[in-house]
């Protein structure tokens, strides 16, 4: 007896990073920044002897994005310019998009108003044979999932 269309998860390991609608680089690692909404304690005088939760601030969490270092020193250069400049207009938008087994967009999440607070390359070692990995993390002022 068929119950319905079977509907499988989708998997982690395929997605793209655009940046202000430009498709900068392959990411190997990329995190969703999670929400969360303080509840605040509220009573009156004449309320039941209890508190009320009320909604508070919302609070986004920092994104991590990390890519083998190549010579593109585009992450950089926006690192740099926040720096020199200061967050107000090196603000970015980005989008980490989700992408099926066949190669089509599933699931996007719009970052607005991204700006880095971290830049770092990995350790260097002539022992190794590791790829050399560059990592940012961003602070953003909202995270919206439109698929």
């Amino acid at each position: 007896m068929a119950t319905g269309k079977r509907l499988d998860p989708y998997r982690n390991y395929r997605f793209r990073v655009v940046i202000d609608g430009i498709q900068t680089a392959a990411f190997a690692d990329a995190t969703i920044p999670d929400t969360s909404t303080e509840a605040v304690d509220y009573r009156e005088g004449v309320d039941a002897p209890h508190s009320r939760k009320l909604s508070g601030l919302t609070k986004f969490g920092n994104i991590t994005l990390k890519k083998g270092l190549t010579d593109s020193l585009e992450l950089y250069n926006w690192r740099k310019s926040i720096e020199d400049k200061g967050a107000l207009k090196n603000r970015k938008s980005l989008s980490i998009i989700l992408v099926d087994e066949e190669g089509n967009d599933k699931a996007q999440w719009d970052i607005l108003e991204a700006w880095p607070i971290k830049y770092d390359v990995s350790a260097l070692s002539a022992k190794g044979n590791e790829v050399s990995v560059e990592s940012m993390e961003l602070v953003h002022e909202g995270v919206r999932r439109v698929k």
